[in-house]
Order: structure tokens, then C-alpha cells, then sequence
């Protein structure tokens, strides 16, 4: 979604301009420079010509946006008195609306006011503000999660405004489009009938097609092309598509894959060698004559001193360490002369070196997650239970610091050890200590007994439980126990074990947790071969194999998450993005324990609208 400060500014104050030759108020409400919404609205009520006193309150909406204050626009623009604006000043109303509904995100104002756009609403407004008006129809649309209708806005927007900068608006579109679904999409183009709209959703189609290599889909995108020359995309095509037509000569082709195969993280290391040998012997689009891979064991010697050894042989890519400390020893140099793929991460205050790309089963992209589903959910005050420790310590600030972000709070955190009291920490959590306490203080300032019935904290809407199987079970039953089994429990992929065990886990029943595809997903032609010839596919060692795998995968890909913002991969550990700095981030699956066994949930839905399908056939899979 495009989000731009300066251009809501600027489309605020051009409404200013526009609403104060508008008209005089008989009150003359221009002499009076509301500071809060009540104000406006209450010198708005005054004035007898309502026509007047709608183009006042869109003038003070208009004021507010421009000082960044949109909780007050939004109060003003969705007051009784703007509910049924003349018919000249609808136009105004539906902008300003769009202006501070995004700047907000709020999907429930968005979702009434696409109820009455169109995508070529855009046109109707001045040549100056078409290009702003379109933008934020867009932005409206994928707010909901329509992305198809924000697409094909601005399809209409780079055919209608020949000053739009099309390498820009071409990287909008082709983002849009490959968040629309299977289904909707193939829809779309039925019912098409525009040359751009035509061309852009066969392009979109012809290359999602379920196992497509790098080399595949550069053949398709320049096959496309050639078929249609005079369309928009094939002169200027979306940043990804270049990229992805130019990987396949630059792909690494002399791979160096360093893991500890001996001591405490030998059976880590095997894991991941294996599924990246997998991975790679199932790619057919990997070029067998071309493609060396070394295996080298990393328990032998410093990981500094190898790479050092590595750089000055024919080597292309470095694949590790998996080791923490022997990642941060590549920090010494400011530039990598040979591009590595660490397994793991470096602390959040050390800065990687150029060349350094950082990947591993962070539990940080889970709690993160985790905070984002709450949000969605409008749930924004929790409760949550963390094991104590350097690991419970990084998953609370990953946490903390999404749910401030997101506007909601941790109303108590219990950091626990697996010896501990869980009784009394799950009292402690829900409050029952603190009712308790006061209900003995209570009875010795009175001196007579009193009939006591504990009750919980009442502003929590959810728990966060960060626990493995064995604790989780003891924990859940005492939530309810404590009179607090109303409340919804997220959790993160710690809680479960990898393999169904119904049995043990009925314990774990209702309790929303995040998982990679490799373990919730049942149709993974992979991991269905894997584990008919191979050990160690299940469990935490499957999910260190599934890593493995898109360690090959990524392998292919580094350039493209690098250059291209928007590039993702649709990986065995999910869905993979890169930030600026070269570290991979996952957005998994989710599930819910029902009769003890995990079932898949569909992303949340957005205010009534049908949520976009996980589509297991994405661009760069």
C-alpha cells in the first residue's frame, strides 16, 4: 500500500484553498478556527444554510489533516452533519475520507467508502488532483484488501495521466497483482476487455504457475513480451520482472555449504544439509552441469579463519555459518568479498557487513506475528507468559515493540522457569493473587471473615502463551481453572511438537499458534518425498530440514529480495521478505488446536470482505 505524508498535505491544503471561496456562513464561521472536533461541529450546528456548514467542516477536516491530526478529521467527517453532503461537496467528502481512512488504517471506514467507488471514480476530479485522487483510491482498495480494484485503478491512472512516472506505477501494479488470488484473478481476465487490463492479468497469470524455476519464468516474461510489444509493461516492465529475467546469468554456480556436521549441532547441520539437498535435486530448473556444491564441516576450525580459506578459491556463494558467535566474527570486515548466507542473526545493535544476508527460524518473526494477528483481530490489551532467559528475553522485546507499534499494550508479563509454580503463575497473570490479597486485607481492617470469590483481571482480551507442549498442556487447563478460559490464547510454533499426537494434545484445544507451511501444510510434494527415504523430516529437525531447503531456494533469489522491496519467496518456513539490511523474515501459517490436532486457518478476513487466498503458486516460487 502506498502511504505518502506530503501528498495528503498537499491534497489537504488544495481543499482548503477550494472550500474557502466556497461561501460566507451567517455566523461567519471563517472567523472561527476550531481546535477540536466538538468545536467545529458545535459552530456548525449554528448555522442555518447546511450546505455552508458542510463546507466549513470540510474545511476544518481539511485543517486537521494538514496538521497530521486524523483521528479529529475522521470524527468530523463522520459526524451526522456530513452524513448526507450536498451533492456539489461529495466529491471533497470522499477524498478527505480516503486521506485520513488510510493514514489510519482503518478498514472499517475503508470498506463503507469503497461501497460507493468504482476504479475509474478517480477521473471525474481535476486534472491537478487526478493523479492524487487515483493514488489514494488505490491505497483505499488494498486497505481492504481488494487489491484487484486498487490494480486496476491504476492501470486506469497510467492511461489516463501521461505525467504518472510508469516504472513507479508499473512496481504498484505488479505488487497488487500477485497478492490477488487464483480465482479472482482468472475472473478478472474473463470478464476483461481493456488491451492493458487484458495484458496485464495474462502476465500475472502465465508466471504463477506451481513450480516454475528463475529460468522458466524469464522465458515466460520474454515470451510475453515479444506477444505484447505495444503494451505499457512490456516497454517499462515492474522492477521484480527485469530482475527475474537477468537472474539466471548471474546465479551462483560454485556453492560452499558450511555446517557444524560434528558435536552439539551436528544433527542441526545434517538437517539442514539435507534439505538443501533435497530442495535441490527436486529443482529442475537447476543446472546439473553448471552447479557445484562443497560441503564443508565447520566444527573443525574458526568460521573467520574458513571463510577467509574460502574466498580465495572459485567460490561464488558461502552458505553459514549456523553458529551465533561464529556469524559475528564476519562483522570484522566492512564488506564481504564473497557473498555469505548466514544461517542465524547477528544481535540487534551489530551491523552486518555488505554481502552478509542473515536467515534462520527467528522467534522474533513470530512474536511479531503473533502481534500483527491481535491487531487484526482488535485486540490490543494481553496478558502473556514467557519462559525465562536470553531466548524469552528477545521474544519479549520483538513483542513489546510490534504491539507498541500497533497501538496495544502487554497489560502483565510473566517470565517463568519450567520448575516454577505454574499454579501460582497463572494466578499471578490473571490477577486471582492480587483479588485474593485484597480480600485478606479487607478482612483483617475489618476484623470478620468475608465471603470471598476470587475473580480475574476484566481489561485482558487475550493470552499470549509462549510455552513448549509440555508446559503449555499444564498451562491451558489452569486458565480455566482461574476463570479465565473465556480468553483466546495465541501462541507461537514452540507449542507445538511438529507431529499430530491428538491425545496429548486435547489439552491444547482452542489455542491459536503460528507454524511454518512445512509443518502445517499437508500437500508439500517435498516433504512428502522427503520423509519416505529420509529421517529427521519431522518435528524440530523437519523444520531445520524445511530451512535448509529454502536456503537453496534464497540461493537463487539474493539479488532479487535485495533490489526489488516488494520480491518475496514462497519458502518451506513461509513466505520470505528481505529489509534493507540483508535479514530474512518469515510470515508463516496459522492453526488451531481442535480435538488435539492442528487445523489451518485462513488469513483474518477484513471487515467482510473475502480474505486473499495463501496462493501456494506465487511469482517466486
Amino acid at each position: 500500500m502506498t502511504k505518502n505524508p506530503n501528498t495528503r498535505r498537499a491534497l489537504a491544503s488544495i481543499f482548503t484553498l477550494t472550500l474557502l471561496f466556497a461561501g460566507c456562513a451567517s455566523v461567519d464561521l471563517d472567523s472561527h478556527v476550531a481546535q477540536t472536533p466538538s468545536q467545529a461541529l458545535e459552530l456548525a450546528a449554528k448555522e442555518s444554510n447546511a450546505e455552508i456548514a458542510q463546507q466549513y467542516l470540510l474545511k476544518v477536516a481539511s485543517r486537521f489533516q494538514d496538521r497530521g491530526e486524523h483521528r479529529a478529521a475522521r470524527t468530523v467527517l463522520q459526524s451526522t452533519q456530513l452524513a448526507q453532503p450536498a451533492p456539489p461537496l461529495q466529491a471533497q467528502k470522499q477524498l478527505l475520507a480516503m486521506a485520513s481512512a488510510v493514514a489510519l488504517e482503518d478498514r472499517r471506514w475503508a470498506s463503507s467508502i469503497v461501497a460507493e467507488l468504482a476504479p475509474d471514480n478517480f477521473t471525474s476530479y481535476n486534472s491537478d488532483l487526478v493523479n492524487r485522487a487515483a493514488n489514494l483510491q488505490a491505497d483505499t482498495y488494498a486497505l481492504i484488501g481488494d487489491r484487484l480494484s486498487a490494480a486496476i485503478t491504476l492501470m486506469l491512472l497510467s492511461q489516463t495521466d501521461g505525467t504518472v512516472n510508469p516504472q513507479l506505477v508499473h512496481d504498484q501494479i505488479w505488487t497488487l497483482l500477485k497478492a490477488v488470488p487464483n480465482q479472482k484473478l482468472s475472473a478478472a481476465s474473463e470478464k476483461s476487455i481493456g488491451f492493458e487490463t487484458e495484458g496485464w492479468f495474462e502476465l500475472a497469470a502465465s508466471i504463477r504457475v506451481l513450480g516454475l524455476g528463475i529460468d522458466e519464468q524469464g522465458r515466460i516474461i520474454r515470451r510475453w513480451q515479444n506477444n505484447w510489444p505495444g503494451h505499457p509493461a512490456a516497454q517499462i516492465p515492474p522492477s521484480e520482472l527485469q530482475l527475474i529475467a537477468s537472474l539466471a546469468e548471474n546465479r551462483p554456480d560454485k556453492i560452499a555449504l558450511a555446517l557444524p556436521l560434528k558435536g552439539p549441532l551436528a544433527s542441526a547441520g545434517k538437517a539442514i544439509r539435507d534439505g538443501f539437498l533435497a530442495a535441490y535435486y527436486q529443482d529442475d530448473s537447476a543446472d546439473r552441469s553448471k552447479t557445484d556444491i562443497r560441503i564443508i564441516d565447520t566444527s573443525g576450525q574458526p568460521f573467520d579463519e574458513l571463510y577467509k580459506e574460502l574466498t580465495a578459491e572459485d567460490v561464488d556463494l558461502i552458505i553459514g555459518p549456523l553458529e551465533k558467535d561464529a556469524l559475528a566474527s564476519l562483522t570484522k570486515m566492512k564488506t564481504l568479498p564473497v557473498p555469505a548466507l548466514g544461517l542465524n542473526y547477528l544481535p540487534e545493535n551489530e551491523r552486518a557487513p555488505d554481502g552478509l544476508y542473515q536467515f534462520g527460524l527467528s522467534a522474533e518473526d513470530e512474536a511479531r506475528q503473533i502481534a500483527d494477528r491481535l491487531s487484526e483481530q482488535d485486540i490490543n490489551q494481553v496478558l502473556a507468559l514467557i519462559p525465562q532467559g536470553e531466548w524469552g528475553d528477545r521474544v519479549e522485546a520483538a513483542l513489546a515493540q510490534r504491539m507498541q507499534e500497533n497501538g496495544a499494550v502487554a497489560l502483565d508479563i510473566e517470565r517463568f522457569f519450567r520448575e516454577d509454580n505454574l499454579r501460582a503463575v497463572t494466578a499471578d497473570l490473571l490477577g486471582i493473587t492480587v483479588s485474593r490479597d485484597r480480600a485478606i486485607q479487607v478482612e483483617r481492617t475489618i476484623g470478620l471473615n468475608v465471603e470471598f470469590e476470587p475473580r480475574r483481571r476484566q481489561d485482558a482480551e487475550a493470552i499470549i502463551m509462549v510455552a513448549e507442549p509440555a508446559i503449555a498442556r499444564q498451562f491451558k487447563p489452569l486458565f480455566a481453572y482461574y476463570f479465565g478460559g473465556d480468553l483466546p490464547v495465541y501462541s507461537p510454533s514452540i507449542i507445538y511438537e511438529g507431529t499430530p499426537d491428538a491425545g496429548r494434545d486435547r489439552d491444547l484445544n482452542q489455542v491459536i499458534f503460528t507454524d511454518i507451511p512445512w509443518v502445517l501444510n499437508d500437500k508439500n510434494p517435498l516433504r512428502n518425498e522427503a520423509s519416505s527415504v529420509l529421517p529427521g523430516t519431522r518435528g524440530q529437525l523437519g523444520r531445520l530440514f524445511a530451512m535448509g531447503a529454502d536456503a537453496w531456494k534464497l540461493s537463487k533469489r539474493l539479488p532479487l529480495l535485495k533490489q526489488v522491496q516488494t520480491a518475496s519467496v514462497d519458502g518451506q518456513t513461509g513466505v520470505l521478505t528481505m529489509t534493507p539490511t540483508g535479514s530474512i523474515h518469515r510470515h508463516q501459517l496459522w492453526a488451531q488446536f481442535r480435538n488435539g490436532t492442528p487445523n489451518l486457518l485462513a488469513e483474518p478476513a477484513v471487515q467482510g470482505v473475502e480474505p486473499d487466498e495463501r496462493n501456494p503458486e506465487a511469482l517466486t516460487n
